[in-house]
């Protein structure tokens, strides 16, 4: 039987059947035989009470216990045939059952697997937009940062009299260079963490990879 054979139930439901169909026939078959040479038999041990003498009975006697022998030999086989059939039948179906779990057992285990990673891929493009969102927003605040040098250069060539002004632009200064690195550090952090995320991915698509094989 092909492993295929094993694990469809309904070829191992005609398989039991026909065992069982063949066992059945080949016992009638056996049992109209062996009725059918018992009742000649009977019809010539009839026929020859009248003309036999008592060594011909004796000798039909003798063949008529040898031929119950070989029946109740004959029918001593084939139950045990039938026994061994049965237990293997019983092995067969024990086994079918074993492999049915295990294939529900890897089925829920690979839709659960393929859900961890449809959910894990999602997360990556989320946490991949809000990156590139993260990145503009650097961007920009480069370019005004550069801006703010530059204004703050032009105004302390202008005059060095207007401190209060400085002041506040160099406060202004201090807040954006602060909130950079802020943004900077939440950049590098979301960085990470979409590492760990495509690591996870890349486990998932692993162990789904295996539980296809």
């Amino acid at each position: 039987l092909s492993v295929t054979s094993v694990e469809d139930p309904v070829i191992m439901s005609k398989i039991r059947q026909n065992l069982r169909e063949k066992h059945a026939r080949h016992i009638a078959d056996l049992r109209a035989y062996y009725e059918s040479e018992i009742h000649s038999l009977k019809q010539q041990l009839e026929a020859s009470h009248k003309t036999a003498s008592s060594e011909d009975l004796k000798r039909i006697n003798q063949n008529l216990r040898l031929c119950n022998l070989y029946i109740l030999n004959r029918c001593d086989q084939l139950d045990a045939a039938l026994n061994e059939a049965s237990a293997r039948i019983k092995a067969l179906e024990d086994k079918n059952n074993m492999l049915e779990k295990q294939v529900a057992d890897w089925r829920e285990r690979f839709y659960a697997a393929s859900n961890a990673s449809k959910v894990l891929q999602e997360r990556i493009e989320e946490m991949r937009t809000n990156n590139k969102e993260k990145d503009n927003t650097i961007s920009r605040l480069k370019s005004r940062l550069k801006e703010l040098e530059e204004a703050f250069e032009k105004a302390y060539k202008l005059s060095d009299n207007k401190n209060t002004r400085l002041k506040e632009e160099n406060k202004m200064f201090q807040n954006l260079l602060g909130e950079y690195e802020s943004l900077g550090k939440e950049h590098e952090r979301v960085k990470d963490t979409l590492n760990t995320t495509e690591n996870k991915l890349l486990d998932a698509n692993t162990q789904i990879s295996d539980l296809k094989r």
